[in-house]
């Protein structure tokens, strides 16, 4: 910290704070005073100033810390920023199959601080949506365990169900990021695999239970999802880069030009008033269904084993409706 942001004690006690809550193993008075320049006399008068602000603070064996479990943090947004929050949330709600009990509680939470009403009330009418959905508890549950894991840097052993797989087996990650699918209703795990010794990506719905571990690891410094995931066409990297060729026909050229559907993408016109997408993905199996919901406005041109998934599945579809 610089000598101009510790002369201000509300940007020392926001310092202070924010390094505890990302100690879940609590500091000591004399390493805070170190990192601040400050005595600790005025550290312990700064602790003292986090309780009474209503910062859930605890104290075990010479150390401090936070209790994320209670702990609430705040953020003031502008209008624009609260719009851009509401689009989120829309979103959020279309992605959503059941109902999670956090999700309907940030929100309303939300809805109760924003001063502007008409915004408030849509983000309200967001949570009640939501609220509506069944509930799986025991997905829930593993959410939890893993949000839980992620934030104290806690190994996660769990039964995992995969779609190949007969019965679960019992595996272990050291969770990297969590993340959610763009094209269905999924969250992720990704993480150092022991059993591998690699990373690798779980899909929480799959987890039949899960358990934190005594077990800590440190995240690599070089870990990068999101420059992980750019090839990829969801959350799957399939360990190989492979071009993608799309022809669509001009009823839909102008629906597919309007967006951005990968970094990669080339859209070149056609004669016939269609359009070519071309794209480098991380592979094509995920994809796959985003194709197919085109219908017979698209034709793949390549890879072939794409091109053969789907005209094997029109086949199968032409037979269907005989």
């Amino acid at each position: 910290m610089s000598d101009e942001r510790l002369a201000s004690k509300a940007a020392r006690l926001r310092w202070i704070e924010r390094k505890l809550y990302n100690n879940p193993q609590g500091l000591r008075v004399m390493d805070l005073a170190e990192a601040t320049g400050m005595d600790r006399r005025t550290i312990y008068r700064d602790l003292g100033a986090l309780e009474d602000m209503g910062v859930p603070m605890w104290q075990f064996e010479g150390k401090f810390g936070i209790n994320r479990e209670d702990y609430l943090s705040t953020v003031r947004l502008n209008l624009n920023q609260t719009i851009s929050l509401f689009f989120a949330a829309r979103l959020l709600a279309h992605h959503s199959d059941e109902q999670n009990p956090h999700v309907v509680a940030a929100l309303e939470k939300i809805a109760a601080s924003l001063p502007d009403e008409t915004i408030a009330k849509h983000l309200s009418n967001v949570a009640a949506q939501i609220q509506l959905r069944p509930t799986r508890r025991e997905y829930i549950l593993v959410l939890e365990t893993f949000t839980r894991a992620w934030a104290d840097r806690r190994m996660v052993k769990f039964s995992y169900w995969a779609s190949n797989r007969e019965e679960p087996e019992e595996r272990t990650v050291a969770p990297y990021v969590l993340e959610v699918s763009r094209f269905e209703p999924a969250s992720y795990v990704i993480g150092h695999d022991p059993l591998r010794n690699a990373l690798r990506t779980f899909k929480l719905e799959r987890v039949q239970r899960a358990e934190i571990l005594d077990d800590e690891y440190v995240i690599p410094a070089d870990f990068d999802p999101y420059s992980m995931l750019a090839d990829s066409w969801g959350i799957m990297d399939e360990g190989n880069t492979v071009t993608v060729r799309l022809r669509f026909s001009a009823v839909v050229a102008r629906r597919v030009k309007e967006s951005t559907w990968h970094r990669s993408q080339e859209v070149t016109d056609l004669p016939d008033g269609g359009c070519e997408l071309s794209m480098k993905l991380a592979g094509t199996r995920e994809m796959r269904s985003w194709v197919l919901g085109w219908g017979a406005d698209v034709e793949v041109l390549a890879p072939a084993d794409l091109r053969a998934e789907v005209a094997e599945h029109a086949q199968r579809m032409v037979l269907q409706y005989q």
